[in-house]
């Protein structure tokens, strides 16, 4: 038996449930900036970094439907936690928060929430 599964993973997609994915859609292309690799029509699948993929379902045709809460949180590093925090500002995020160390996790971090409540944090890492 093998150690592992035969071939290297090529692409790791999240998928999160939508009841309105116009909205979603244009809030992930303009307030995050993620590019569409991938459409599916009803689905959506947007470049986070390098293999890392966001998936966008509408709930009527997905697997899963959308509820709340939303028990995930979307992470992504950046190199300055407090440029995207004066970004996420001035686009009038939901639930934005202040940015916060925290030296456990040896991070700085804020988060927010896309239009359906899913949490974005967005974080560095201290030096």
């Amino acid at each position: 038996m093998s150690e592992k599964p035969p071939g290297p993973v090529e692409l790791s997609v999240t998928f999160l449930y939508f009841r309105d994915l116009p909205r979603a859609m244009a809030f992930y292309e303009r307030v995050m900036g993620f590019e569409l690799a991938i459409d599916q029509g009803w689905s959506k699948i947007y470049r986070i970094a390098g293999h890392a993929h966001l998936g966008l379902v509408d709930e009527t045709r997905g697997s899963h439907r959308a509820a709340d809460p939303k028990p995930v949180q979307i992470c992504i590093r950046v190199p300055n936690v407090d440029a995207w925090h004066r970004w996420a500002s001035s686009q009038e995020v939901e639930a934005l928060s202040d940015p916060k160390d925290s030296d456990s996790l040896r991070i700085r971090a804020f988060v927010f929430n896309d239009p359906e409540g899913h949490q974005i944090e967005v974080q560095s890492a201290l030096a």
